[in-house]
């Protein structure tokens, strides 16, 4: 933080000082994201009981629902086990649960003044919700371990296949990328840690709900299945069932629409930083 914040800055005409030089070398922007996704990994070191706590609600949904609901056959799910199917819902809510939380942090971060002073070095405002992103993507995938974990002993049938597994963390970071910059671009509308959980809590129900984490699309109404379409949990859930399960999915339109989610995301809590650390 020294090193970078003792960069140039400029002088304004009259003796005041500008904002400082913004970085132009492509690496930094890089190495920025992996020194923030780095600190995030820092943090769950420091704090591993975290990862045990919040894997609580997705190992019930899977133990108490996923069960239940395979034992009375009432969501058709074709050849595929309801559990099977159900276990990668759950990858993407536990995803989900993570990231959209992530504005309250940096809201505390503002009222502890350490984005005020992150907003004034020369890192771009892009690499640090970048960073943000991705280090939620990160806890996200250390979760997602333990799921992965709990759902093999209930005897869902997962691929062993490395390549598909990494594929499958990919769409778990790129998922939680989008709805962690979800969080911040609200946070940077409403200002206020309160408002923020409120409005966290109302999303992310309906998002689950409304997406194919728990049924298939073609069950449900017309109007739900619109907004399913719309919705990239759905696509993070078909991405993930495709690599994990082995469904039939549809992975290039799926990675298409996450990775343009999430630069979309990027882009707008980005344009939004500013406005939160006034």
């Amino acid at each position: 933080m020294t090193s970078v914040a003792s960069e140039a800055r400029v002088a304004r005409p009259g003796g005041s000082v500008d904002q400082p030089i913004r970085e132009r070398v492509p690496w930094r922007l890089p190495s920025r994201v992996v020194t923030l996704c780095l600190l995030e990994l820092e943090k769950l070191r420091h704090d591993r009981t975290e990862l045990i706590t919040r894997a609580v609600q997705p190992a019930l949904w899977l133990t108490v629902f996923g069960t239940t609901f395979s034992r009375l056959h009432v969501i058709p799910t074709g050849q595929v086990p309801y559990l099977d199917f159900l276990a990668p819902g759950i990858l993407a809510q536990s995803a989900l649960f993570i990231a959209i939380f992530y504005g309250i942090q940096i809201i505390w971060e503002r009222d502890a003044g350490v984005l005020a002073k992150l907003l004034v070095t020369p890192t771009p405002r892009a690499a640090l919700v970048t960073g943000k992103a991705f280090a939620a993507g990160v806890r996200a995938c250390a979760q997602a371990v333990i799921v992965l974990v709990l759902a093999a002993v209930l005897g869902v049938h997962l691929t062993a296949n490395p390549l598909r597994i990494l594929g499958a963390f990919a769409a778990l970071m790129l998922g939680a990328a989008f709805f962690c910059c979800l969080s911040l671009t609200i946070a940077g509308l409403v200002l206020n840690r309160d408002r923020l959980m409120g409005i966290g809590q109302a999303l992310t129900m309906p998002l689950f709900f409304a997406s194919n984490a728990l049924y298939p699309v073609a069950l449900m109404p017309d109007w739900l299945r619109w907004i399913a379409l719309a919705n990239p949990l759905s696509y993070q859930v078909d991405a993930l069932r495709g690599l994990l399960v082995g469904t039939p999915a549809h992975l290039a339109l799926d990675f298409t629409v996450l990775v343009l989610a999430a630069g979309v995301g990027i882009t707008a809590a980005s344009a939004l930083l500013g406005r939160l650390a006034r």
